[in-house]
């Protein structure tokens, strides 16, 4: 890593964390996002290199076995992973990834700091889930399911943060990069 910081945004999925990081990363012009990749199929509206770089299941083997990346993990059935380069410069970088990476993060970079994103609850999560409307029954269901266990891993992390309200969360996570930008 260079000068820049590190910091990793975790939250089971339909729990805002796009939002609240797309007006984080609005308000902070010293960080910037980095891209994961991923073998899974993109969602409407997203773009290679933009919201993931969409590679092959051989492909991305082969960016574990050249140690490209920082950090990868399957779940749902795809693989997710952080890739090294991504992480070069002085600003300071946001990575948004699940329990399992924040921890290989941590190992490899300990100056890393983790923030969890967490719902108000579980049944406004599901809501959250079931009003994006691209995810069928059985994810939903597979969703709720991890989803619980990412919300028990967040006594791991640094800081967690409660999104029941957006502006708040936003200002809480601004706070947390300032404090930690400070040390």
């Amino acid at each position: 890593m260079s000068k820049g910081r590190l910091f990793v945004i975790s939250g089971a999925s339909g729990v805002g964390k796009s939002t609240v990081l797309k007006r984080v990363m609005e308000q902070r012009k010293d960080l910037t996002f980095s891209v994961s990749a991923t073998t899974r199929a993109p969602r409407p509206g997203e773009e290679d290199g933009v919201h993931y770089f969409f590679v092959t299941r051989d492909r991305f083997e082969e960016m574990i076995e050249n140690r490209e990346l920082l950090e990868y993990d399957e779940h749902h059935k795809n693989l997710y992973g952080t890739p090294i380069a991504q992480l070069s410069g002085d600003k300071h970088v946001v990575l948004d990834i699940e329990p399992n990476g924040a921890f290989q993060v941590k190992r490899n970079c300990p100056e890393a700091v983790l923030i969890f994103v967490t719902p108000p609850s579980m049944e406004e999560l599901e809501r959250r889930l079931r009003g994006r409307g691209d995810t069928d029954e059985e994810q939903i269901q597979v969703r709720m399911t991890r989803a619980k266990w990412e919300i028990a891993q967040s006594d791991h992390y640094d800081y967690v943060v409660l999104n029941d309200d957006l502006d708040r969360c936003v200002e809480e996570i601004l706070d947390i990069i300032d404090y930690e930008n400070k040390k």
